[in-house]
């Protein structure tokens, strides 16, 4: 099963990370599909990137509310407290410290991270 990570600004002003549970129901779509999903949410953008091994992104903050899903290779999430998370194949982390001290983001992996970064709606 994925992982789901959220990071987030805290009241400290600094970035966390949890363990996000997304709220799954019960659907059926209009062209049949069913099964369980989360409510749609509403997204401005999607892209897909490629980090290499060894990229670094020092501290920053997200520049928007925003999905990235993990394709393939392994990303490591760095917060001030010094908590670090991996996301690989699979794993969504919505990113929602837009502000305060940020975080690190770094490719772990010897391949390639591909990742895909879904810009949700305000």
């Amino acid at each position: 099963m994925p992982n789901f990570v959220r990071c987030y600004t805290g009241d400290d002003g600094k970035s966390h990370l949890e363990d996000l549970n997304p709220p799954f129901e019960s659907f059926v779509d209009t062209e049949g599909a069913y099964g369980e999903g989360t409510p749609m949410l509403g997204a401005n953008g999607v892209n897909i990137r490629i980090a290499q091994p060894g990229y670094l992104l020092e501290w920053h903050c997200a520049p928007r509310r925003q999905y990235t899903i993990t394709l393939s290779g392994v990303a490591e999430v760095e917060v001030s407290d010094g908590t670090k998370r991996q996301v690989g194949a699979g794993d969504v982390l919505l990113a929602e410290d837009l502000t305060g001290a940020g975080h690190i983001t770094r490719v772990i992996s010897d391949e390639p991270r591909y990742y895909m970064v879904v810009a949700l709606a305000d």
